[in-house]
């Protein structure tokens, strides 16, 4: 199939990819020319795991191509997928749909054929309608345009193998759409094939499961994070208790894991847009709920900022404090909301000398926080360190050995923040270790 993808960011530009994989032609659209010429030349403007071996893979056999052009978009194809991406509106906890309508509007008076627009975004419910109802006055096809809704539930750093290997396809449609659907099956053939299960729906149900998603596994997270308060305040580590849960078949492990609370463009954005849509229906009962789940994630920051606290004898003021992590996760140079960088620039507000290492992340930290120092390696940044905090779990951080890094300490004081270092190889190393969580 011929298809287009307008909006080049983190989804758009992997789902062009991926679909280029998956055998389609594909013209990917963006309005930053920037990101356009890197892209075309097979090269993300940003880190995500496998994308640039698919960008060079297929610009250079010609399936994947990129434009900054409206008109090039609706000649080349009748499938357009819409990844444009929806921040957080400033000053509010609700989205900023301004570019998605922007690039709807600016789609709509080329498409003079029947065409197929679906979004990917993520939007408060009732979007779809609204676009909708703006292709049909704008577009010359008019009411041959049809709007369909197939969320994106990637997780950065697993973008392209949840585009290619999704545990779900979530098709949404209007009570018309025999033409969107047949169309979105042909396009998703080869997942389909694979086992991918289907769900079709309504539009407002596709655009309700990605905000739902994200809100539940806020909920999960922060849920392990209060239980965390708990067993500081009693002794227990929350590390086992959580192993304990997991094997219970109705929670289940993933999400489980206690420590410094989410962070990056998503799941923050989307559970406070999931809040804001609430309120705009008059279903309150739903906001305290998710008010708390976001409070919570938001004192495990606090908390650690006070375990440092607690280290250094009361005060941060001019000691020197080393951070393992800047990307709001591992596998990513993202630091959007980031709770290492938020934890590293309030220590620096309180007077420490802050230096951060990470290994994908520190060009994009140090255009951030310019007032943090970094380093090169991990070791450089602990170089005569009165504590380390350990707040972004990338497998290099796991893997050093507490023995030989001693020596280039002022102070073996470590605090985990995200409950990936082993304790006892710690501890027999010679580290005062602490961890969320636990006493």
């Amino acid at each position: 199939m011929k298809l287009t993808v307008i909006g080049c960011g983190y989804l758009g530009a992997t789902h062009a990819a991926c679909m280029a994989e998956l055998g389609h032609e594909v013209l990917g659209m963006d309005t930053d020319r920037d990101k356009i010429l890197a892209l075309g030349a097979g090269k993300a403007p940003f880190f995500e795991r496998g994308l640039d071996d698919l960008l060079a893979k297929h610009t250079a056999d010609g399936r994947l191509r990129f434009t900054a052009s409206y008109a090039e978009v609706a000649s080349f194809a009748d499938l357009h997928f819409l990844g444009v991406g929806t921040p957080q509106r400033a000053g509010s906890d609700a989205y900023d749909l301004n570019d998605l309508f922007i690039a709807v509007r600016s789609l709509a008076p080329h498409l003079h054929r029947p065409a197929v627009v679906v979004g990917k975004s993520t939007v408060p419910v009732g979007t779809a309608p609204r676009l909708a109802a703006i292709l049909r006055e704008e577009a010359p096809a008019g009411e041959q345009t049809e709007v369909a809704w197939n969320p994106e539930f990637l997780r950065e750093s697993y973008a392209v193998e949840d585009t290619l290997h999704p545990d779900r396809l979530v098709l949404g449609f209007t009570s018309e759409h025999t033409h969107a659907e047949r169309v979105l099956r042909q396009c998703f053939g080869k997942i389909i094939e694979a086992g991918a299960p289907v769900i079709t729906t309504s539009l407002a149900t596709a655009e309700l499961v990605k905000g739902s998603a994200n809100a539940f596994l806020a909920t999960k997270i922060s849920f392990i994070n209060a239980i965390a308060e708990v067993c500081e305040a009693a002794g227990a580590d929350v590390h086992q208790l959580a192993e304990a849960l997991g094997h219970d078949s109705r929670i289940g492990a993933r999400g489980l894991r206690a420590g410094l609370g989410f962070g990056g463009g998503c799941l923050p954005k989307d559970l406070r847009g999931f809040m804001a849509r609430a309120g705009e229906l008059g279903t309150d009962q739903a906001l305290g709920l998710l008010r708390e789940v976001d409070a919570i994630n938001l004192r495990r920051r606090e908390r650690m900022v006070d375990l440092a606290r607690e280290q250094l004898d009361g005060t941060v003021k001019g000691k020197r404090i080393a951070v393992w992590g800047a990307a709001f996760k591992p596998g990513t140079d993202d630091i959007r909301d980031s709770p290492a960088l938020a934890v590293a620039t309030h220590l620096h507000r309180l007077g420490a000398d802050i230096t951060v290492h990470d290994p994908k992340a520190l060009d994009n930290a140090r255009k951030a926080h310019p007032e943090l120092d970094y380093a090169d390696t991990a070791f450089d940044a602990a170089e005569r360190a009165d504590l380390l905090l350990h707040l972004t779990e990338w497998p290099e951080f796991t893997d050093i050995s507490p023995v030989g890094l001693a020596s280039h300490v002022s102070r073996t004081k470590v605090v985990d923040g995200r409950g990936a270092l082993d304790p006892d190889r710690w501890r027999q190393a010679g580290w005062n270790f602490r961890s969320l969580g636990c006493c």
